[in-house]
């Protein structure tokens, strides 16, 4: 019996100290919480916290790394869109990422966010809560900032003086291929409004933040009928379009209340690169419809 009681506390001092010694997604997190809907802003949310600890995060098993704390660093409850879902840390430091998703499971990262900064990336995240560790690759601690986003990694661009849309990208919401006379009409894209750079930068007269990489791309092929890019939104939206001959058109009210419209009466046939913008800045959910009524 005494053998056997020995035995059993021994197996209870392992328990606790193996306990002692891992992550704990129980804990509260130590630089908060946040619940987050589809759409949020700002965006990207930004928190400043200190990466690192004492637990070796390669425990969980590969690919983690890094030392992390027992308890989560942050914790996010999101409530799930179309977007993709991405948490990344920006550090002078080597950091890593340790994720516990919605569905139980571990994610973590080490340099997939350029240089020695990590990023998880969820393309079709699970609503739910998301417990968050921000690791240091040498071990010891760092300051750091994590970043919770929609935004994906080519529209990443601080708002600046100079700070310009780019239309070699590909349109974040797709393309297609319109002729004149297309059905059905309108032609309809939900998407995201919004970005970090001002559309005041690209010409006079435009107005609103835009996305680096276009939200939409036409190329369409012309007849007779005129062209009609709208916005659709319960918020305050603007529109920057990039011609076939390579001009900048720009509205913010035209479609009537607070939807913007570009309009071609006599439209060229090429490509049409099309941002949608926010007046007020970061971002809304919109519809962006092309039609060739009046």
């Amino acid at each position: 019996m005494k053998i056997k009681v020995i035995f059993a506390a021994v197996c209870a001092m392992l328990t606790a100290t193996t306990a002692a010694h891992a992550q704990d997604t129980t804990a509260t997190a130590t630089y908060g919480e946040i619940t987050l809907n589809a759409g949020f802003t700002p965006d990207p949310y930004t928190v400043e916290v200190t990466a690192g600890g004492t637990i070796d995060a390669a425990n969980i098993g590969a690919p983690c790394t890094g030392s992390i704390a027992r308890a989560p660093d942050f914790q996010v409850t999101y409530n799930a869109g179309s977007l993709p879902f991405y948490i990344f840390v920006n550090s002078s430091s080597d950091t890593t990422l340790v994720v516990n998703g919605p569905d139980g499971l571990w994610y973590c990262d080490d340099d997939s966010n350029g240089g020695s900064n990590p990023q998880v990336t969820f393309n079709n995240p699970r609503s739910g809560t998301y417990d968050i560790w921000v690791g240091t690759y040498g071990g010891g601690t760092s300051q750091s900032v994590l970043h919770i986003s929609e935004l994906s990694t080519e529209n990443r661009v601080p708002a600046s003086n100079s700070a310009m849309p780019d239309t070699n990208l590909r349109a974040t919401y797709g393309e297609v291929s319109l002729r004149a006379g297309f059905t059905p009409d309108p032609h309809r894209v939900s998407l995201m409004a919004g970005g970090n750079i001002p559309a005041g930068n690209v010409a006079s007269g435009c107005t609103g933040s835009i996305a680096r990489a276009p939200d939409y791309q036409i190329e369409y092929s012309a007849g007779a009928l005129p062209l009609s890019i709208r916005t659709q939104s319960s918020s305050d939206t603007t529109l920057v379009v990039n011609g076939p001959d390579g001009l900048w058109y720009c509205d913010d009210d035209s479609a009537g209340a607070s939807n913007a419209q570009v309009y071609f009466s006599k439209p060229s046939p090429g490509v049409y690169d099309i941002w949608v913008g926010t007046y007020s800045g970061g971002t809304t959910a919109a519809a962006l419809l092309i039609t060739e009524t009046e």
